[in-house]
């Protein structure tokens, strides 16, 4: 190289280096500056953005927004094209994600370190839900990691094989254990005009029980609706301003134990309360926006379901569930209370086997099984009838590893709880702090 190129390069080379250094010093300028004060100012900026950007998925992916009462302002005001802008949206996601990595993680209240912990979580599962809409195949695992922030459990359905020999002597019968359930459970089949009744009944319950723990808005509400031609059995619609739209799927027949199941997991003290605890103490108090909005594949869901299915065990603990039911439901609908015992001793073991799901859904959705083994599976080991065996399949082409947020979120809920104390005021405060706090699984 002669002595002029060598010069030439040489200042090319500092130029490189003086920018470089340049955009070093911006860069430590931005993360430097005010530690403390952008823990406030910049998460709120943060929310914002991050509201409008689920409203924008939301208007490709019709299932990802579950709820929005924020400002109508912020919904798009346009028609947006057919096709998903993937590369815009993913940029917007990674720029908030950076900007959320440069604020102080170790300045402000707990409160603050909960609220940047879980917009950082739900703008990671916005990043994977996106690549998931883009065609990106994920496994089951990674996928529910990523989205639900928690690894679900592994357990080989062999595992299950001592609950189902259990039933196996309390199911009456002879034959197929799968068959003669179906037709032991018939006769605690609610009747359709008895329906809206028991609900109704179960609900005021439930709903009174959970006034006595919990200082709910007195303007709170809901409705209750009957539908069909749904992949699930119940859902809570929340409106915002404290109401709420419980719609009962009736595809199939119910049955008398899922008036209390519903009754608490999507109203009392289920979603129903959740919405309503997160709008009143950080929606409205503290103005936190971010929660005016519910991307249903996020970590938002694991404590959702989680606390919706422990509800029932809140506001009917030990045997007041199984005194309700025979007192109360059971005559409502014109069932013999005599037979309520041996059913639910049934109800108990069969809760156990919902472990099973998760398996069955990995194995379904990784591709080791097909949709009619699946459907076999899910007879076997949940002894659901072929009809509700396929709705449930069904339930998993449409939502996934969402399954893994029922059971195990239970589990992870009822952990976090009881860690509280053993008493009852001891785990209703344990309660409070999932249906008024920003948590996520990773920091339960």
């Amino acid at each position: 190289m002669n002595r002029c190129n060598f010069l030439k390069n040489n200042r090319l080379w500092k130029k490189i280096k003086n920018l470089l250094a340049l955009a070093l010093l911006s860069w430590m300028v931005v993360a430097c500056k005010h530690p403390n004060q952008p823990t406030t100012d910049a998460l709120n900026e943060i929310a914002t953005q991050y509201v409008q950007l689920c409203l924008q998925i939301g208007a490709y992916d019709k299932g990802f927004v579950d709820a929005y009462y924020g400002p109508d302002k912020w919904r798009p005001q346009t028609d947006l094209a057919s096709e998903l802008p993937y590369q815009k949206l993913k940029w917007q996601v990674n720029d908030l994600l950076q900007r959320i990595a440069l604020l102080d993680p170790i300045s402000g209240k707990l409160d603050v370190k909960l609220r940047k912990n879980f917009l950082q979580k739900q703008l990671q599962a916005t990043a994977t839900r996106l690549e998931l809409l883009a065609g990106k195949q994920i496994g089951f695992d990674k996928e529910a990691k990523q989205l639900y922030d928690v690894a679900p459990p592994h357990q080989p359905l062999a595992y299950f094989d001592s609950l189902i020999n259990l039933l196996d002597t309390l199911v009456p019968g002879k034959g197929n254990l799968s068959d003669r359930y179906e037709m032991y459970s018939k006769q605690f089949i609610i009747p359709p005009a008895k329906l809206d009744t028991v609900f109704n009944t179960a609900i005021a319950e439930a709903r009174k029980r959970t006034h006595l723990q919990l200082a709910l808005p007195a303007n709170e509400t809901f409705e209750i609706s009957y539908v069909t031609q749904k992949p699930w059995s119940g859902y809570n619609w929340y409106q915002g301003n404290y109401k709420s739209l419980i719609q009962i799927n009736t595809d199939f027949p119910i049955y008398i134990e899922r008036a209390i199941d519903l009754a608490c997991h999507e109203g009392y003290p289920g979603h129903h309360v959740l919405n309503v605890m997160l709008e009143k103490e950080l929606v409205n108090k503290k103005g936190w926006v971010e929660m005016s909005i519910y991307p249903l594949f996020s970590p938002q869901s694991f404590i959702a379901e989680g606390s919706a299915n422990l509800g029932i065990e809140m506001v009917f603990p030990g045997t007041e569930r199984l005194a309700f039911e025979k007192e109360v439901l059971f005559p409502l609908a014109g069932i013999n209370p005599k037979l309520a015992k041996t059913y639910f001793t049934i109800q108990a073991v069969r809760k156990k086997l919902n472990f099973a799901e998760i398996s069955i859904a990995r194995n379904y959705l990784d591709g080791q099984i097909t949709k009619e083994e699946a459907s076999k599976l899910i007879q076997h080991y949940l002894l659901f009838s072929p009809g509700r065996a396929m709705q449930r399949v069904k339930f998993y082409d449409t939502y996934r590893s969402y399954v893994i947020n029922y059971s195990f979120g239970e589990q992870r809920m009822k952990t976090f709880v009881d860690e509280f104390g053993r008493s009852t005021k001891d785990k209703w405060v344990g309660f409070k702090q999932l249906l008024t706090t920003p948590r996520t699984a990773s920091v339960l």
